[in-house]
């Protein structure tokens, strides 16, 4: 049986326990220092000046204080403001689903060929306008976050750009019609295009007229 060697411990000397303050030390300095004894606070390092004489405080300016709703001044808006044709007749920032969703069909092609060009015009702005107000309330959407309307919003957007596609495609049929009736112009003699007299001079049905010859009887084919 081995014996394990005993592990002296050195015992330290004990201490008396003292609640009483600690005592001060000659030269010894106990009060916290909160003021900054930086001589080069505030001093600019490109020129070497200090910014201010006097040191500035966030103290010297008070904190705004909120002002109730009640003491606000009421701003009046013009209700003919031109600003308010950005929004829809509720004038509301938000519109409900269904308001959104209460729209038609966009027009198509065949429609729209037989509109006059001061209709399409109308139109053309009216779907401007329509756009300009879907564009104000995704703006709003995004600020206010509601989570509903933006698939409403999108339907809508494309039923508006369907019709402005149609318009376009109208138009640009009208415009490859007059080049080509433009260039046939030219080469028929009833229609004036120098614009020294009139335009369009129809002549009469009889006049130059190319004479038609008449089939020649069976009896005498035959012979």
């Amino acid at each position: 049986m081995s014996l394990r060697p005993t592990t002296l411990v050195r015992a330290l000397p004990a201490r008396s326990f003292s609640s009483s303050a600690r005592a001060q030390l000659p030269g010894r300095i106990t009060r916290r220092i909160t003021r900054d004894r930086n001589p080069n606070r505030g001093v600019s390092p490109v020129s070497r000046k200090a910014h201010a004489d006097k040191p500035m405080l966030a103290e010297k300016y008070g904190l705004p204080k909120p002002v109730s709703a009640d003491k606000l001044t009421k701003v009046e808006t013009d209700p003919n403001h031109g600003l308010w044709g950005f929004f829809r007749n509720h004038r509301n920032a938000l519109s409900t689903p269904d308001q959104e969703f209460s729209h038609g069909r966009s027009w198509a092609v065949e429609e729209l060929r037989g509109k006059s060009w001061e209709d399409l015009h109308k139109l053309w702005w009216a779907c401007v306008r329509e756009r300009n107000i879907i564009a104000t309330q995704f703006q709003e959407h995004q600020r206010m976050q509601p989570g509903y309307g933006d698939h409403e919003l999108q339907d809508r957007d494309n039923v508006v750009k369907a019709t402005m596609r149609g318009i376009k495609h109208a138009l640009t049929e009208r415009y490859y019609a007059w080049e080509e009736a433009r260039e046939l112009s030219k080469h028929d003699p009833e229609i004036d295009l120098s614009g020294q007299g009139p335009l369009y001079s129809p002549k009469s049905s009889f006049e130059d007229a190319p004479e038609v010859e008449k089939p020649a009887p069976a009896a005498e084919q035959k012979a």
